[in-house]
């Protein structure tokens, strides 16, 4: 079934800088089609001068809401009224929605999507049982921090190149947070339950950096936020290691359910393989 589009369409979308790259329009408009939805999902590439005035062109439920992705996450939450405690945990919206009375309400999905990404790809992996340490201090990393907190790690621990960094977003998370330099990567990898790379870089020749996986045990869950390649350096390592590894696409589809369910009045239709669409559309295979 095709969704049709009618002067009374929910529409929805993504924005960033730059969008030409998102997966979001092709994984929404192909789960819309399947269900025969009155809706659009569409891209949106404000320049970072003007989203401001861009968002607050959209109070008043001209569209229905918006993801929110790089470099707008931050100032997409200052703009919203009503945050949810999820967007201000992260200190991010990965979510806009726009309400009738004016209001923009900011949540953040991120924490969802990849908990769902463990509990698909990592079944019978626990949070509640071994501390959890990510790699970098940004945005993402607040998120994946907060997301692990909330479903009960007993400690995450942060790595960064920049110390301060890492203790900044302690400092905003709490005390079972423990920043730490990346020279002492080893200290922090023993016991841990799962190791996620929050950011760009990898375990590789070209700039990535060091990160002695070897010092996991071997029940420990690798994970890596980064889609393109589907199989990264840093999990490629890690297969290596035999030890478990979630993929960022699996995070990505993750996060775009319930965001879908806000924006559209339902969950997603069932039987639609959204992860076979976006490996065609990266002309990738699947992880091995």
């Amino acid at each position: 079934m095709t969704a049709s589009i009618s002067g009374t369409a929910r529409v929805a979308g993504v924005a960033g800088s730059p969008i030409a790259h998102s997966l979001s329009p092709m994984i929404h408009n192909a789960w819309l089609n399947a269900a025969g939805l009155d809706g659009a999902y569409v891209p949106f590439a404000p320049s970072p001068a003007g989203f401001e005035a861009f968002i607050q062109g959209l109070r008043g439920g001209v569209i229905t809401g918006l993801n929110i992705t790089l470099p707008f996450k931050e100032a997409a939450l200052a703009l919203a009224d009503a945050p949810t405690p999820a967007a201000q945990a992260a200190g991010a919206a990965n979510l806009l929605l726009f309400a009738q009375d004016g209001t923009i309400i900011a949540d953040n999905t991120d924490g969802i999507g990849l908990l769902a990404a463990f509990g698909e790809q990592a079944p019978g992996f626990d949070p509640t049982t071994a501390p959890v340490v990510i790699l970098g201090a940004g945005g993402a990393a607040r998120g994946a921090a907060a997301a692990f907190l909330a479903a009960g790690a007993p400690q995450v621990r942060v790595l960064n190149r920049t110390l301060a960094r890492a203790e900044s977003l302690a400092e905003a998370l709490g005390s079972r947070v423990s920043p730490l330099p990346l020279s002492d990567a080893a200290r922090a990898l023993d016991g841990a339950g799962a190791v996620i790379n929050a950011t760009s870089a990898g375990l590789s020749d070209t700039g990535g950096f060091e990160v002695p996986l070897e010092a996991t045990g071997a029940d420990c869950v690798v994970m890596d936020m980064v889609y393109k390649p589907l199989v990264t350096p840093f999990l490629a390592t890690a297969q290596a290691l035999d030890r478990r590894t979630v993929d960022g696409l699996a995070m990505l589809i993750g996060q775009a359910r319930p965001a879908f369910a806000a924006f559209f009045g339902q969950p997603p239709p069932a039987g639609v393989d959204v992860r076979a669409l976006a490996l065609k559309s990266l002309g990738q295979n699947e992880r091995t």
